[in-house]
């Protein structure tokens, strides 16, 4: 049976040697980017080696800790080497763009050699122990009674050195505990504080993104996030949701924060009148990544949801309508304008209030069997009634004044006031409950030696009581028709004891 190459075979092939070709035209780099520590710190060392190792590659190299195992991460040569690799301005330009002074960036070292397969072997004994060391650690800690948690321990390949890094609320003196350790691990010790976004990057490995903590996998420089940002992006405020695996708000708030404040500036704010395609309205909400304003126009009170190029001033709105609309705050200024339209916060304005009101008095006075209608009309019959027959009956009572005797005029004010005219029962008892019992004007005219009317005997009986009070309310009772009052009932009587008003 022969065999027969495949075209994706050929294909592959071809690529690969075209690789390995461009890999031979390639110069020894003088200078390697790497990758270091349980912190992943960033350094780049001169290479004078004869190989010429490629991206991820493990190098051997001497930092400012000791010999440990780094991870190439490109190299710098003048020319950028391959298509992979960068030249130094970009690589500089990269740091300072993350961070600057704080990024974790250095340069005292060398690197040493590609490593070999011993030094992958013990690099993996040492990565088996380091779970060993910081439990071995704790028991320490917990024997001196002292306030930390140890988070981890980084032991390097050439074993000058073991950094334990912890945790603690307050400033610990471990000199003591350093002591120990030192004779318990013969060698170096170096304790490190870190904080609970460190503590994540050295422990933590997935996020609920599903990918690798931001922390452990490229960010560098951790910065604090604050709860601005969460609002401004519309984010929940559930701290459970926005909080990562350190406990603090999440770094990925941040890498939009600017991209949010910008779009946030080209949008008006909250409750501002404002011109749009449908007429004048108020801004009651706002989406900053679609650039929509939700607005309520005053003319229906509808919401409708409007673009940022297509709004303008409320001044111009007859330009965007094609037609003349009146706005009744034209000219005022902004903060006054808001004031009187009473749409702030959603409130109706004492106009709609007082109009909602009238049409709904209108409809039920309409309605024939409606109570308040009902009621309504009884009032008016009252007010008639108390307008007219007053009159009446002082015309009566002036002409029984004028040709009776004492006797018949006593008589007919006594008709008068119980049977013919209940309005005047009715303004007695007023004057009664106004006066605090004082009596009815007809008990104040017959203490009185001299005649006169109803209305005046009863503002002096209550005179003797005094106050600025009882004398508005003998204005009001004057202004209010109680002169009248009294001219029918003081006119049709007279005192006991004095002549008749008109018999002789």
């Amino acid at each position: 049976m022969s065999i027969v190459p495949l075209p994706q075979f050929e294909k592959d092939l071809e690529a690969y040697r075209k690789e390995q070709e461009e890999y031979e035209r390639l110069s020894i780099p003088k200078s390697m980017v790497v990758r270091f520590g349980l912190m992943r710190l960033i350094g780049e060392y001169p290479y004078s080696g004869k190989s010429k190792p490629g991206c991820g590659s493990k190098i051997i190299v001497r930092t400012h800790r000791g010999t440990e195992m780094s991870e190439m991460l490109t190299s710098t040569c003048p020319n950028a080497g391959c298509g992979k690799s960068v030249s130094r301005k970009e690589m500089l330009d990269f740091i300072e763009n993350s961070g600057g002074k704080e990024y974790p960036f250095y340069s005292r070292g060398k690197v040493l050699r590609v490593a070999t397969v011993e030094d992958m072997n013990e690099q993996s004994r040492l990565e088996a122990q380091r779970p060993q060391m910081r439990r071995t650690a704790q028991e320490h800690v917990k024997a001196l009674g002292l306030e930390m948690k140890i988070v981890e321990a980084e032991p390097i390949l050439g074993g000058e050195r073991l950094t334990f890094y912890f945790m603690s609320e307050e400033r610990v003196d471990f000199r003591e505990l350093v002591q120990v350790l030192a004779s318990e691990f013969s060698t170096r010790i170096e304790m490190r504080q870190v904080g609970a976004r460190d503590e994540a990057r050295l422990t933590a490995d997935y996020e609920r993104c599903g990918q690798h903590c931001c922390c452990k996998q490229f960010l560098k420089v951790l910065k604090p996030v604050s709860m601005r940002s969460a609002k401004q992006q519309k984010a929940t405020l559930d701290p459970l949701k926005i909080s990562g695996r350190c406990g603090r708000l999440m770094c990925c708030l941040r890498y939009e924060d600017e991209s949010y404040k910008e779009l946030s500036k080209k949008l008006p704010r909250m409750r501002k009148r404002i011109g749009t395609p449908y007429g004048i309205g108020t801004v009651v909400d706002r989406q900053i990544l679609t650039q929509l304003v939700l607005v309520q126009l005053e003319e229906d009170r509808q919401r409708v949801a409007v673009p940022v190029e297509d709004i303008v001033p409320p001044d111009e709105v007859e330009k965007v309508l094609g037609k003349h609309l009146q706005d009744p705050l034209r000219g005022m200024p902004e903060e006054e304008a808001e004031s009187k339209s009473g749409r702030r916060k959603g409130r109706r304005s004492k106009g709609e209030q007082q109009d909602s009101y009238r049409e709904r008095s209108q409809s039920e006075e309409a309605e024939p069997g409606s109570g308040e209608g009902k009621k309504k009309r009884r009032r008016r019959r009252r007010r008639r009634s108390k307008g007219g027959k007053p009159d009446a009956a002082a015309s009566a009572g002036s002409e029984s004044s004028a040709g009776t005797t004492p006797a018949e005029g006593g008589g007919g004010d006594a008709e008068s006031g119980s049977g013919t005219s209940p309005t005047k029962k009715r303004r007695r008892r007023r004057r009664r409950r106004r006066s605090g019992g004082g009596g009815s004007g007809g008990e104040g005219l017959e203490s009185r030696p001299e005649g006169g009317s109803g209305g005046e005997s009863g503002s002096r009986s209550e005179g003797g009581e005094g106050g600025g009070a009882k004398k508005k309310r003998r204005r009001r009772r004057r202004r209010s028709g109680g002169g009248e009052g009294g001219s029918g009932e003081g006119g049709g009587s007279s005192s006991p004891s004095g002549p008749p008003s008109g018999g002789e």
